[in-house]
């Protein structure tokens, strides 16, 4: 499912117009990465969790040569599935 099937089944499910379903989509998309961005993350329970994982720096190699790389440490974003949301699967 892409974005606008994902905002034509929210709209048929709400009864909003397409129109008011994107700006409320786009609207929770911006709220998670301001939040994830400043490190507090979005809970929903039953849902998941959006958070920040600090991955470490470490070694790599480079497949065509096998020299040794050095991957710097970085942040990623994260979802861990809740309880809810597993069960369905």
């Amino acid at each position: 499912m892409n974005k606008s099937e994902l905002i034509a089944a929210m709209a048929d499910m709400t009864g909003a117009t397409k129109t008011d379903t994107e700006k409320a989509l786009d609207a929770f998309v911006a709220v998670v990465k301001e939040n994830i961005s400043k490190k507090d993350g979005v809970r929903l329970v039953g849902f998941g969790t959006f958070t920040i994982s600090e991955r470490k720096a470490r070694v790599g190699r480079n497949p065509q040569t096998g020299a040794e790389i050095q991957i710097p440490a970085r942040n990623v974003p994260v979802f861990k599935a809740g309880k809810e949301l597993k069960s369905v699967c």
